[in-house]
């Protein structure tokens, strides 16, 4: 895919904001002294009145955000996952999720891509961390054109949601006329029968590339894209069990607690069948190119066709 058009999800997250700012005049952004590295800059930049910078004091950001949002402002809080998930933790589970407040959260430079910021930056526990509460809605899309779509979803929708944008520029799959972003419905990219790959975020171009390396072998794979992990979409998780015969979870996050225990959760309940999960294990990253810790922790092309192909082949 490397003539394909490479756009970062943080960048899709400034713009869309921009735009949207543009049409609703109660769209707020709050920030954490990270405008630049959250794109959330290119909002201050067209509505400096309604940008503010709380500066290093996320907890306090998510307090104000909840308070902004009993006013009838629709706050997007915006800061680094390792940050908006993980240091804030205790106000966004009290403040914003159990009052059920409408407030958007923002997490830039999300998993193992953050590249050269190193483990104490490289938050591969927030999905996690979000899905465990009650209420919180948790997207995290694959590619600019869905990452642009799930910050109008999550205006639109009055609730907590969170949303995951990533550092590194991943290729745009989703520029087709029919695309449709809604929240707690996957996508089914390619249709097949021996086995169903189920991807997230920015794996989700790694798992197209694997699945074309697979089908010249012969394997028929069903690709979907989970954007939304919470809500999941469990009828089209259950449809894809009963229809091929094993599973594959992919995502830039923790086996545990991620995309995959979704899965597995649903499927326990609904149709036991077997899936692996491919993803980080239990484990802390790394400092390094991104591009490079992605092939080590086996979360690239090469990496998903190894294990699927040492399971199926």
């Amino acid at each position: 895919m490397s003539d394909v058009k490479k756009i970062a999800t943080r960048d899709s997250y400034g713009n869309a904001l921009s735009q949207l700012g543009a049409e609703f005049d109660n769209l707020y952004v709050l920030d954490a002294d990270l405008a630049a590295a959250t794109k959330t800059g290119v909002f201050k930049k067209a509505f400096p009145e309604r940008h503010i910078d709380c500066g290093i004091a996320e907890s306090n950001m998510m307090g104000v955000a909840a308070g902004m949002s009993t006013c009838g402002i629709v706050p997007f809080v915006s800061t680094f996952a390792m940050f908006a998930a993980g240091r804030a933790f205790e106000q966004v589970r009290n403040s914003i999720g159990y009052p059920h407040l409408n407030v958007k959260i923002g997490a830039t430079h999300a998993g193992i891509s953050v590249g050269e910021d190193g483990a104490s930056h490289q938050c591969n526990e927030d999905i996690a961390l979000m899905r465990a509460i009650p209420g919180m809605v948790v997207i995290n899309p694959s590619d600019d054109i869905e990452a642009q779509a799930a910050v109008r979803a999550a205006y639109e929708y009055v609730g907590p949601v969170y949303m995951r944008f990533g550092r590194l520029a991943v290729p745009v799959i989703n520029d087709n006329a029919d695309y449709k972003f809604e929240i707690g419905k996957g996508v089914t990219l390619k249709d097949g029968n021996d086995i169903t790959i189920v991807a997230t975020g920015l794996c989700v171009a790694e798992a197209i590339t694997a699945a074309e390396r697979l089908e010249e072998k012969g394997v028929s794979v069903r690709l979907i894209n989970i954007h939304t992990i919470k809500p999941l979409d469990e009828d089209l998780i259950v449809k894809a069990a009963q229809e091929t015969k094993e599973i594959f979870t992919v995502e830039e996050h923790s086996i545990i607690g991620g995309l995959g225990a979704a899965v597995c959760e649903c499927l326990s309940e609904k149709c036991p069948t077997k899936v692996t999960r491919i993803g980080v294990k239990d484990t802390f990253g790394e400092s390094g190119p991104a591009v490079e810790l992605l092939h080590k922790y086996g979360l690239d092309a090469d990496g998903i066709y190894d294990v699927v192909a040492g399971k199926v082949l």
